[in-house]
């Protein structure tokens, strides 16, 4: 699961993230499609399929659809944030990357070392 997690964060960050995409989720980005979708749009849209990845990860390697929801839920909060603080220049694209491989360790940590099994869905 461990490996599909990271695989899947790295076609999503990397693969099928477009040009547009990453620009345009900065908020101080200069990009002619950011006068018409605002930057926290772009942001957001990223984060989600993010979320929808590690949820499809989840599914199939567990089954549980409350598992599933928690982490696809938690995938896309955290990576909005830790992007909009990349994009803001608080860090850079390698604290950037090496958060968002930390959380799928969390992630993977979470469901094979039983924590969240003692937490009732």
């Amino acid at each position: 699961m461990l490996f599909f997690l990271l695989a899947g964060h790295a076609l999503m960050d990397f693969a099928l993230q477009t040009d547009p995409m990453a620009v345009c989720k900065c908020r101080r980005a200069n990009h002619p499609l950011q006068q018409s979708v605002p930057w926290f749009y772009w942001l957001t849209a990223h984060a989600l399929l993010h979320g929808a990845a590690v949820g499809v990860i989840i599914q199939w390697a567990t089954g549980n659809w409350n598992w599933t929801v928690l982490f696809a839920v938690a995938e896309t909060v955290v990576h909005w944030f830790i992007d909009l603080g990349k994009c803001e220049k608080l860090y850079t694209i390698h604290i950037d990357q090496a958060l968002h491989v930390l959380c799928k360790f969390l992630w993977w940590g979470l469901i094979t070392g039983g924590v969240v099994n003692s937490v009732v869905l």
